[in-house]
């Protein structure tokens, strides 16, 4: 067969497989198809698209996750994958300003993320969820019981959470110290690139410590969901995270709460974090892992996959 000849049973064979895969689809597409483009997003109060990630059954019992700084709904994967294969729906938003939320100039701060929560919650008509918030995920479901109550919250868990307040201050004595605060605006000003990978591969997974071995996936992803954020909502961000003040949030916490903190925790100290969160929201429980850094979701995935498990059962 010449160049020719196969060239032309190539085409027709292409175009008949286009007109068969286009017959079968055909009839599938709805006229409002594109509609269903837009699903996975929530309009905030002042028009901010919001991402959002809705895994499982509909009718599984309802967990809701607020990831950390810089990252978005990706980096709580492990965590809803493995429940939503337990017959859990698990829901997570991309915060405004990061990940493939809208990039608004206004609103990076706790309240407004607290409101966007709850307009996710109302969007999805979520009436009963369990809120698991990490870093300053944290924050934002503590601030969302401050600001909205616990009407729609049956159970809460924090993970390596900056609550109660994480930054030093006269009525904060023992917070992580203002240098810290000014270092981390000035290296997300300098080269915000070059400021995660150094946060990924040193403290956040423990990766400085003496004989941890060091996960080039995981800092790759840290670094790509943070480099998807904009670049002003991650620096106002660093402010939310640092000086916002949950002890009165806390004190508003009437479900059931789950503390989990990493006790070698050098981005978000446990001393005054995590033990002073279980301290401050009645009938608590605490949980410490040893050696654990502040990104517990990804080192110590499979235990806290199984602490979470047995809390939601509980």
């Amino acid at each position: 067969m010449t160049s020719l000849s196969r060239l032309a049973v190539t085409t027709t064979l292409a175009a008949s497989l286009a007109a068969q895969a286009g017959a079968q689809a055909a009839p599938q597409t709805p006229a409002s198809s594109p509609a269903a483009l837009t699903a996975q997003y929530v309009a905030a109060a002042d028009g901010t698209a919001l991402y959002v990630k809705d895994w499982g059954p509909r009718d599984g019992q309802v967990v809701v996750f607020s990831h950390g700084w810089p990252l978005n709904a990706d980096s709580w994967e492990s965590q809803m994958q493995f429940l939503a294969e337990k017959g859990y729906r698990v829901v997570a938003h991309d915060r405004r300003g990061h990940g493939r939320s809208g990039q608004p100039w206004a609103g990076n701060n706790i309240d407004q993320y607290a409101d966007d929560l709850d307009v996710v919650l109302k969007a999805l008509g979520i009436k009963r969820a369990t809120l698991v918030g990490f870093s300053t995920g944290g924050g934002e479901v503590a601030r969302y019981i401050g600001r909205h109550g616990t009407g729609r919250v049956e159970k809460a868990v924090l993970v390596s959470a900056i609550t109660p307040i994480m930054g030093q201050t006269p009525t904060n004595p023992n917070g992580v110290p203002k240098a810290v605060f000014d270092s981390l605006r000035q290296g997300s000003l300098d080269n915000r690139a070059q400021l995660y990978k150094d946060i990924a591969s040193g403290p956040f997974f423990g990766f400085n410590r003496e004989g941890a071995k060091l996960s080039s996936g995981l800092v790759d992803t840290f670094y790509v969901q943070g480099m998807q954020a904009s670049s002003k909502a991650t620096y106002d961000c660093i402010d939310a995270f640092f000086y916002s003040d949950f002890r009165e949030d806390l004190k508003k916490f009437t479900v059931p709460t789950l503390v989990v903190h990493g006790v070698e925790d050098q981005i978000v100290p446990i001393e005054t974090t995590g033990r002073a969160t279980a301290r401050l929201v009645k009938g608590a429980r605490l949980i410490e892992y040893p050696g654990g850094p502040h990104g517990i979701t990804d080192t110590h995935k499979d235990r806290l996959n199984q602490d979470l498990l047995a809390f939601l059962r509980s």
